[in-house]
């Protein structure tokens, strides 16, 4: 004899598998928008190729900038934070974009920043988690 699930039953589980950690993605969308990424961390698989979509809502131009491993561009991005730079792409007012970047190799949680000045301090900032492959 079968037995059904009661509603109870179901609504627990289907919360449960909701609740549950999300994977890490291939596929990064984004809104950029006056001192805030939306959303703002990103889980990825290492040293595969992410596909990134973004948008600017924001009134001025706004940057994707993933910091190389062990790097912090700090509460001001400066010149000497270019050769700290993994990956970056700007955006004016209004501009949407969709790219590729490859992932790093190594895994790890990489800053994200916007570069335009004052945006770090105001709390433009973002993680790139990188998390090792399956075998």
């Amino acid at each position: 004899m079968k037995k059904l699930l009661s509603p109870v039953t179901l609504i627990l589980a289907l919360l449960l598998v909701s609740c549950g950690a999300k994977g890490p993605t291939t596929d990064i969308n984004l809104i950029l928008g006056d001192f805030q990424f939306t959303p703002a961390e990103f889980v990825v698989p290492a040293g595969q190729e992410i596909s990134f979509t973004a948008v600017n809502n924001g009134a001025v131009v706004h940057n994707f900038v993933v910091m190389k491993l062990g790097t912090d561009a700090g509460s001001v991005f400066e010149d000497e934070d270019q050769s700290n730079v993994y990956w970056e792409v700007e955006l004016v007012p209004g501009a949407d974009v969709t790219t590729s970047f490859t992932a790093p190799d190594q895994p790890g949680e990489y800053q994200v920043v916007c570069r335009t000045e004052g945006h770090i301090a105001s709390g433009m900032v973002g993680k790139l988690i990188v998390v090792a492959g399956e075998n």
